[in-house]
């Protein structure tokens, strides 16, 4: 039996707590964050540009900053000496923070005193709350980068949209027994999954794409689920899940009653997730040939 979910208002309390507890003990309220003169945001994208350097554009979206204020942020690096901007190959428009030797220096400091600090917080707990502490972390770490990933309508055109397509593909390539190609799966074209015809959602963290799904409303009116895919690096997060949730409140909103999708043996996660979402396993309505098991689910009104 499932969880009841968590009284909102203590939850919201238990977060700030939470955000209260991690603030202080860090250091973050401090001004100069470990002693080194500079706030922690500016200790942090150091560490981002790190030994090798980054574009502009990526440390923009990897850390979720406005450009005015991630520009203020690298003139005050550069002020100290411990980074450069140029331009990026050669496109002049394309900008590059690049370490100095000063900033390689600066950033061996950072990482010894953070050791320490670590070594601070784990020393006065017993082995079996360094070991609880630890654990807590992993997982806080985990559902955090989880609530951060966004879920969004988008063109089957658009390039994050074939992006995902292609990695969706490459997994089936080396997952089905026999390989995949493309060619001989059954077609979903982009104008059967964009309105009004279908839909097609992706999923991103932090400008990357980490997941996609579409479904195709069939004359009918039952959807039928297509391309349903998770990034390596984000399964564990219940993002296949939210996935299939989401497109079922799509078809459900193009009218549909009914979804159905196709699997093959190989995606033995996949056909959990969808028996625990619901989907009861129905003779072949297709000719696909790389399905092994068809399901279907009526959806709620």
């Amino acid at each position: 039996m499932s969880s009841s979910p968590p009284d909102p208002v203590h939850a919201r309390a238990e977060l700030r707590a939470f955000n209260r507890t991690v603030t202080e003990r860090i250091g973050v309220l401090e001004d100069q964050y470990l002693d080194r003169g500079r706030s922690l945001a500016l200790d942090r994208l150091l560490w981002e540009i790190g030994t090798d350097g980054a574009e502009v554009r990526d440390l923009r979206t990897g850390l979720g900053l406005d450009s005015g204020y991630l520009s203020r942020m690298l003139r005050a690096l550069e002020h100290e000496g411990l980074i450069v901007t140029v331009a990026s190959g050669d496109d002049s428009r394309v900008r590059r923070a690049e370490i100095t030797d000063a900033g390689r220096a600066e950033i061996d400091i950072l990482d010894r005193l953070s050791d320490d600090l670590a070594d601070a917080i784990l020393e006065p707990l017993t082995p079996s709350q360094r070991e609880e502490l630890l654990s807590a972390a992993a997982t806080t770490r985990k559902l955090l980068t989880a609530s951060a990933i966004e879920i969004s309508p988008t063109d089957p055109d658009e390039p994050a949209a074939r992006e995902a397509i292609t990695q969706y593909y490459a997994v089936l390539a080396e997952r089905f027994e026999l390989g995949f190609d493309p060619a001989t799966t059954r077609p979903a074209p982009a104008d059967a999954l964009r309105p009004p015809a279908g839909r097609f959602l992706i999923a991103t963290l932090k400008g990357t794409v980490v997941g996609c799904v579409g479904v195709k409303i069939h004359p009918d009116g039952v959807g039928e689920i297509k391309r349903l895919w998770v990034a390596p690096e984000t399964r564990g997060m219940g993002l296949g899940r939210r996935l299939l949730t989401a497109i079922e409140d799509a078809a459900r909103d193009a009218g549909s009653t009914v979804v159905r999708l196709d699997t093959n043996r190989t995606l033995t996660e996949a056909i959990r997730l969808y028996r625990s979402a619901g989907y009861v396993e129905i003779p072949a309505f297709n000719d696909e040939p790389y399905a092994h098991h068809w399901f279907e689910k009526h959806l709620a009104s």
